[in-house]
């Protein structure tokens, strides 16, 4: 067996542990960073969102490299039509799981390496972690023996790098359950002292953001990339089952709203006070259009709400609606993941306010 390891390297605790655990066993390790369009991005927060090519640079002379891997339409798919179900909201935890570790073995092929690490904790996550599910997991992708969990692997079957003396199952751990103190422990002998919290950063497990996505495939089975990118910003709403309003909360929001627009769809914005940026989709009319309007002075810096002026444009070309701020018996029944919108700010989401349109 060659001494080199493949791992999925999220940027969590665990998983940036487990990694060093084999480093520390002068095993080179390649690790795989996956970027899924559901809040796995750099930067999106949560332990999944975290850069870990700045790891890879402190520990390249331990023998780490990093590769970053998006995953589209495929992965997409999976989470759309889950072979082994599903968690509390939309998250198909163990789809996910087999899927990484397949690629993660293709991965191993093309660098040579001889087996796998994942940051798996046992009985960590009821879904996911339990000992009947990791080895349903690494039996449905094709790996039974080769994935190694350091963490967790003394309480563990011993995988074929230990038993082939590959690995020294003595040097790695045995934990199992929710605590974390000794990962704590150990992150402070590695010097490691920007520890992301556990779990966050994948939207499939938050309630809102799982219904904002089964109201869209509900309602446009055809979504693409760009609507899965526009369920993470802004006030939804569904006038119609082919309409889609989406209201920005702040400037930011209001750049990717607009950075997202495509072919048919309207964009909307006050022409004499700072406010949101509203998109349209689907098929509307102008009612729909009105609609829009009135959400746009609802939510922008307009006195009283009163009559404003909103410019319209779509495809190039610009109209004007005079509307009054929307009534709340008017639009609140239409809102699509509400309480997701009244939570963003405990999340450190960015706050409504401060608008200015360049």
């Amino acid at each position: 067996m060659n001494r080199k390891a493949v791992a999925l390297l999220s940027g969590g605790l665990d998983s940036m542990l487990s990694v060093r655990l084999i480093l520390d066993q002068g095993i080179p390790v390649t690790g795989l960073r996956f970027v899924t369009p559901f809040g796995c991005e750099t930067g999106s927060g949560g332990s999944c969102g975290r850069d870990v090519e700045s790891l890879a640079r402190v520990w390249a002379p331990l023998g780490l490299d990093v590769r970053i891997i998006p995953l589209g339409q495929e992965y997409v798919e999976r989470v759309r039509n889950p072979l082994f179900g599903r968690g509390r909201n939309m998250n198909p935890c163990v789809d996910c799981r087999v899927l990484m570790l397949q690629w993660a073995r293709l991965a191993m092929e093309r660098e040579g390496a001889g087996f796998l690490v994942t940051g798996e904790v046992l009985n960590q996550r009821a879904m996911s972690q339990t000992r009947d599910r990791l080895r349903q997991i690494d039996r449905a992708a094709g790996v039974e023996g080769l994935v190694l969990r350091p963490l967790s692997a003394r309480r563990l079957d011993p995988t074929l790098p230990e038993r082939m003396g590959v690995v020294d199952r003595e040097r790695l751990l045995d934990l199992s359950g929710r605590g974390r103190t000794r990962q704590y422990e150990l992150a402070a002998r590695y010097g490691i002292a920007e520890i992301p919290q556990p779990g966050g950063g994948c939207l499939l497990t938050d309630p809102e953001y799982s219904e904002r996505l089964r109201d869209l495939w509900e309602h446009d089975p055809g979504a693409g990339l760009r609507d899965l990118e526009l369920l993470k910003v802004g006030r939804h709403f569904r006038p119609g089952p082919h309409c889609k309003i989406v209201v920005g909360r702040d400037e930011e929001e209001n750049r990717v709203i607009e950075a997202l627009e495509t072919s048919g769809d309207a964009l909307l914005f006050l022409r004499d006070y700072e406010g949101p940026t509203v998109l349209v989709r689907g098929a509307y009319g102008p009612e729909d259009l009105r609609l829009a309007a009135s959400l746009a002075v609802r939510y922008g810096d307009v006195p009283g709400k009163a009559a404003s002026q909103v410019v319209v444009r779509r495809q190039g070309e610009y109209a004007k609606i005079v509307a009054e701020g929307a009534r709340e018996e008017v639009y609140a029944p239409l809102r699509v993941g509400v309480k997701a919108q009244a939570t963003r700010g405990k999340r450190g989401m960015p706050q409504p306010g401060g608008w200015r349109r360049p």
